[in-house]
């Protein structure tokens, strides 16, 4: 590469960090093709953007960037998935694939400033997304009102039922 190709490929990288919401890293050494394929495709599924960059220029970037903690992990074959929509789906979709590829491994993150270690980044995978937690969030809110209206109408079913009674025995005792 000629050096205004690589001040530009570290300038793209280093814009790449600042505007994602999470990195997470991977060593992707012993995947075949058609597998980085398909991870690549989950990626964009997903919103994420997934580059295989220049070790040395990403730690120029890094350091552009200000998440320099992150360096150590630029060390043999890395691809870098940027989280742009979301700070959890990034490490989702490496920690399924993963599971399912063992030649793909989790090298560690930098989420919110935060340095994240192999196992954080698994732990991170678990955190339910946003929509999930809107939802539990709306069936909590929901809850208590779907109760009351569920009492209400039990009261009012529960005096049809004995107004129904009262009238079939009245029409039995004038019969």
């Amino acid at each position: 590469m000629a050096t205004q190709e690589k001040i530009a490929e570290v300038q793209a990288i280093t814009e790449r960090m600042e505007g994602a919401q999470s990195l997470i890293l991977a060593n992707y050494s012993g995947l075949s093709v058609e597998q980085m394929t398909k991870f690549r495709v989950e990626c964009r599924a997903k919103a994420i953007d997934c580059r295989v960059v220049k070790n040395r220029l990403a730690k120029i970037a890094c350091d552009n960037a200000d998440v320099a903690e992150i360096k150590d992990y630029f060390k043999g074959p890395t691809a870098i998935l940027f989280g742009l929509e979301s700070q959890i789906d990034a490490a989702k979709v490496l920690v399924d694939f993963a599971a399912d590829n063992e030649a793909m491994q989790i090298k560690g993150g930098f989420v919110d400033g935060q340095l994240l270690d192999p196992n954080q980044v698994v732990a991170l995978s678990k955190v339910p997304s946003k929509e999930e937690l809107y939802a539990k969030m709306m069936g909590s809110i929901n809850s208590p009102i779907t109760g009351v209206a569920m009492a209400t109408n039990a009261v009012v079913a529960g005096l049809a039922r004995v107004i129904d009674a009262v009238a079939k025995q009245k029409a039995e005792e004038a019969a």
